[in-house]
């Protein structure tokens, strides 16, 4: 995993946990990596893996089992698609329009787009 400089390091962390429970690579009831292991792993700090952890417990994606980690959550997968399209229309649709705009595209040369890919 490679960190942008654009998204705080914690929020990468966040999404590329989702990334694998939309991937299906993580699945309900399975163990997510300890928050010491991730650090390692990435060359971070365990403070920053564990605010990515707290974000993902508050998301519903995670679950904690005292004394031996965390788990995906039963419906995390459905979760974090709701999450997704919530940024897709929040953050990224609104940009694209705009930017749409300023290029003089039109929804139809999108549609055009979309459909020869």
């Amino acid at each position: 995993m490679t960190f942008q400089s654009s998204q705080p390091i914690f929020m990468q962390i966040f999404d590329h946990v989702v990334d694998e429970i939309l991937r299906g690579s993580l699945t309900t009831d399975e163990q997510v990596p300890s928050v010491r292991e991730l650090a390692v792993k990435l060359g971070v700090n365990p403070n920053t893996v564990m605010r990515a952890v707290e974000r993902l417990t508050m998301a519903n994606l995670i679950y904690n089992r005292r004394g031996l980690g965390y788990f995906v959550k039963e419906g995390a997968r459905e979760a974090a698609l709701e999450l997704r399209r919530q940024r897709l229309f929040n953050e990224y649709l609104p940009k694209l329009a705009e930017e749409m705009k300023l290029l003089g595209i039109s929804f139809s040369e999108l549609n055009k787009y979309f459909n020869e890919k």
